[in-house]
């Protein structure tokens, strides 16, 4: 049963979701909006296909059985902890007829749905679920160490598996790039990488050398040491502002440019 849902608004959208009797769909804790009387509400700590929800469902299967879910939950949570996300979903479903709810993300820019056939998964940043249909699975990907550890915001990925619809939100505007229409190969600043499909090569590299031009570009050119590389042939969405961005631009506008005369390298982030 497919996801009937709009996005709407332009500076900060708003995903507003028809649900079928039966019809269930999961957000993050924080990003619920608005539901309508007949939508039920329900806060778990398991993930979909996760030992929570078996045994909200009945499936005990003993005290061993009881156990392992348990121990499910608490590495569901674990990695979700770890990856600085939230340690509860909202769980919605109506019944007696059609029910709306409505989601968000928490900064503003815009929303895409996703429509996964179970073929690929899709792999996001940090913070980009907003919500998605029950037959869709939330999990954490680790990153290679190395990759994710140079990057700074590449090391611990979202992943999302299964079939339905799953809905994620980034910062200022979205632009949907194949690397395959670029000659394979596209280089973007680590901030600005919403999502990506299963097949597209996900790497950090460094900005030139340790030379004058290398240490210039760290320096002066506010990006850092890094740039984020993807490479293969599928989507990759891309936002056009950046959460680091935006927070030096609001303690700018309150009285203090954190980021300093030379930006990149030499930044500082104190509040």
């Amino acid at each position: 049963m497919t996801l009937k849902q709009q996005i709407v608004g332009n500076a900060m959208q708003m995903a507003v979701c028809t649900l079928q009797p039966g019809q269930t769909v999961y957000c993050e804790a924080g990003k619920f909006l608005f539901k309508t009387a007949n939508v039920s509400m329900d806060t778990r700590l398991a993930g979909p296909g996760g030992g929570g929800q078996q045994q909200a469902q009945g499936g005990g299967g003993g005290m061993g059985g009881m156990l392992r879910q348990a121990m499910g939950t608490a590495m569901q949570v674990g990695q979700r902890v770890l990856a600085g996300e939230s340690i509860a979903f909202q769980y919605f479903s109506a019944s007696g007829g059609e029910g709306t709810v409505g989601f968000a993300g928490v900064l503003p820019g815009e929303m895409r749905a996703l429509e996964l056939d179970g073929s690929r998964a899709w792999f996001a940043e940090k913070d980009a679920f907003v919500a998605a249909e029950s037959t869709v699975d939330f999990g954490i990907a680790f990153q290679g160490g190395r990759s994710g550890m140079s990057g700074g915001e590449g090391f611990i990925l979202e992943k999302f598996t299964g079939r339905g619809t799953v809905i994620i939100a980034g910062a200022g505007n979205f632009i949907d790039l194949n690397p395959a229409d670029f000659g394979g190969r596209i280089e973007v600043d680590t901030g600005c990488i919403v999502a990506f499909e299963e097949g597209i090569r996900y790497g950090v590299q460094r900005i030139g050398g340790l030379n004058r031009q290398g240490i210039m570009n760290a320096v002066f050119g506010g990006e850092g040491l890094s740039l984020a590389t993807l490479e293969g042939n599928g989507r990759v969405i891309l936002q056009s502002m950046t959460i680091e961005g935006l927070a030096n631009a609001l303690k700018k506008a309150q009285g203090g440019d954190k980021q300093g005369p030379t930006g990149g390298l030499f930044s500082t982030h104190a509040g």
